[in-house]
């Protein structure tokens, strides 16, 4: 009794018989006789039980219906052989199976779905596991080996077997919701009475960074460790605090939101430095995706120093 099982051979030309609408151009696109072609059909043909194609009613063959339920599970059946033989080529040349990254819940989303985007066309058989974590938290998972690359805020002290490099920086503005009290007045005013409203602050969920102050100028503070809860409560009017210009913008342009007419905020930078352990080189795709990370977050910081030079 013949193996009821159908080979990859078999199935693939099946499909090359479907996609050249004939035996002999499937012969001729795969490089064999017509007649090993139609042996190859007659065999699977055989060993499902099935009829794939109607070969007596039309002058090329057609798909029956049961051929035509077969097509997309060997089509499904290709497509995962095909990815299997990349990856296995890119782990012999030295490619990641998966690359884990570590990013700052302050990095503009537009600029992390650009890069990643291009990331899955560049390296479609590579695996990709994400985080968002907040200050510390990012430097954390890549000294604690979660992270093979991270890209994070500040931080105040170096620590050992951990590289870090500036690639980019956000900027920051204080708002509030319209109806609080500081968003009726003028940069001499708010400067002053500021320090008397309640100041959202996002906290740290790490050790690396606690204690550690970025803009804090009331002594009211609510210390939150999610930045959307944050921007959720700005918006509801539960204080004030400052948020990346890129993620509230449309906010203030809708007035959901208003900006605070307070004294230097323009020059309110968040700095961005990748993170990586030095005992560990990155791989190609891991490389790639700093050097695009860092590409990316240049030109949103010229589309940023733009936008302040036309206002």
């Amino acid at each position: 009794m013949s193996d009821p099982r159908p080979t990859l051979d078999q199935l693939q030309v099946f499909l090359a018989i479907v996609e050249a609408g004939s035996f002999a151009g499937a012969a001729r696109q795969l490089g064999r006789a017509t007649s090993v072609v139609s042996y190859t059909i007659a065999n699977l043909e055989a060993q499902l039980g099935l009829e794939l194609f109607d070969r007596e009613s039309t002058r090329k063959p057609q798909l029956t219906d049961a051929g035509k339920a077969m097509l997309s599970e060997a089509r499904v059946v290709a497509r995962g052989v095909g990815s299997l033989i990349a990856k296995a080529k890119g782990l012999t040349s030295g490619l990641e199976a998966e690359v884990t990254l570590t990013v700052d819940v302050m990095l503009p989303p537009c600029v992390l779905v650009q890069v990643l985007n291009a990331f899955q066309a560049e390296f479609p058989t590579v695996s990709l596991r994400l985080h968002v974590e907040a200050l510390g938290a990012v430097t954390q998972h890549v000294l604690d080996g979660v992270s093979d690359l991270g890209v994070s805020g500040p931080l105040a002290r170096d620590i050992i077997g951990i590289e870090r490099r500036n690639i980019g920086a956000i900027r920051m503005i204080p708002v509030a919701a319209p109806s609080h009290p500081l968003a009726k007045l003028d940069s001499e005013q708010v400067d002053v009475q500021a320090p008397e409203h309640v100041q959202l602050v996002l906290t740290d969920r790490s050790k690396l960074t606690e204690g550690q102050e970025h803009g804090v100028v009331s002594a009211k503070t609510w210390r939150i460790a999610d930045l959307g809860a944050k921007f959720m409560l700005l918006r509801s009017g539960i204080g004030w605090g400052s948020m990346p210009e890129e993620m509230v913008r449309d906010d203030v342009a809708a007035g959901r939101l208003a900006r605070l007419a307070m004294t230097g905020w323009d020059r309110n930078l968040y700095l961005l430095q990748s993170v990586r352990r030095t005992d560990t080189a990155l791989g190609p795709a891991g490389s790639w995706l700093l050097a695009r990370l860092k590409a990316a977050l240049g030109e949103d910081r010229e589309a940023m120093n733009a936008t302040r030079s036309a206002a």
